[in-house]
């Protein structure tokens, strides 16, 4: 039986801000720069309580909350103190999975220090995280990855949630589909459709239904009913993808898009050159003014070798989405996935 515990920050950009602005605590903060058409990163708790969250621009931020305090971001900050966070993480185990700066899976089934239990090496972990950062972390306890992530989020902020195996049926059994990673709005209608809404309602549909109806996923699904999760923590993960994005002044067409384009691409470039990555899948995004977003996105046989050959990719999609001339938009995104290191000797083959 494995011991995993997720780790998640709280509010982390904006309490990292607050440590240094601490007449700012009880106010309602974002984290946002001063662009005209700026979104939140992160908010505050206090903000929060006024329906703000990060990906919500501020000019619905402001209309909701007209005192709202923004502090501009500060990432190479983010970086340094998540960096400290993962020192402490190292004490304990090895077997770390890093989500994002403020996000990560620990595998403690045999911690460094021997402590007797996961649940003593989560409170030891969450300690030396405020003592040494001034920061609160939540924490989830389980068998699982699945279970721990859900967990870790049941007593936020500066909470900790433990589920011990013989706990797990009863936790799951009417825990809301919507909680399960990778259930996005699509899915949970077409899961309410079938009369879903739990996953105790989950476990009374055969395994062969849920494929049927779901793909893989239906695995997935169906493994998560039963409360199981046979993901490892997944040590030195190589990152899943690199994105870059714009967001205009104002409202541009794809003719008057195309400098950024190619200023997305160069970004996304020079990141997976920092990283000694190279990438063989392609995903465009472009979010028109009434927020909605069209992407569209490829796999190809041969990672990019050179940047033309991702700006040749770029124009392809491009022209795969057929987009009118007088479309426009606010927003323009490029991203790489299929990431892996680099290696010599490979070739694009953009006809797949």
């Amino acid at each position: 039986m494995r011991k995993i515990i997720h780790i998640d920050m709280d509010a982390f950009y904006a309490s990292v801000e607050l440590r240094e602005r601490p007449d700012l605590q009880q106010l309602p903060v974002v984290i946002a720069s001063h662009h005209p058409r700026a979104v939140i990163a992160a908010a505050s708790y206090p903000a929060r309580q006024f329906g703000l969250h990060s990906a919500m621009s501020m000019a619905t931020a402001r209309k909701r909350c007209p005192q709202v305090v923004v502090l501009p971001p500060d990432f190479a900050k983010y970086r340094e103190v998540s960096a400290q966070i993962h020192q402490i993480f190292q004490r304990y185990t090895p077997l770390i999975e890093p989500l994002s700066l403020d996000e990560a899976y620990l595998d403690v089934t045999d911690n460094l220090l021997g402590l007797a239990s996961a649940t003593a090496v989560a409170e030891a972990i969450r300690a030396e995280i405020y003592q040494h950062t001034g920061l609160t972390a939540s924490a989830g306890v389980a068998p699982n990855k699945f279970l721990a992530k859900i967990a870790s989020d049941w007593h936020k902020p500066n909470g900790l949630c433990v589920i011990k195996p013989r706990q797990v049926q009863a936790f799951i059994h009417d825990l809301p589909l919507k909680k399960i990673p990778g259930v996005g709005k699509v899915t949970q209608q077409k899961l309410q459709d079938l009369e879903l809404y739990t996953l105790g309602d989950l476990q009374k549909i055969d395994e062969a239904i849920l494929i049927q109806q779901f793909g893989k996923y239906g695995r997935q699904l169906y493994l998560y009913s039963q409360g199981m999760d046979e993901r490892p923590v997944q040590a030195q993960r190589i990152r899943q993808q690199i994105s870059k994005e714009i967001t205009f002044p104002t409202d541009l067409s794809l003719m008057q898009c195309q400098s950024a384009w190619l200023q997305l691409a160069e970004q996304v470039w020079h990141s997976l050159e920092q990283k000694q990555l190279m990438a063989r899948g392609l995903q465009l995004k472009l979010k028109d003014p009434q927020f909605h977003i069209r992407q569209h996105s490829k796999t190809y046989q041969q990672p990019f070798r050179q940047l033309t050959e991702l700006q040749q990719a770029i124009w392809q999609l491009l022209s795969e989405m057929h987009i009118e001339p007088a479309e426009k938009f606010r927003l323009v995104g490029v991203g790489v996935s299929q990431l892996d290191s680099l290696s010599a000797n490979q070739q694009l083959d953009l006809s797949l």
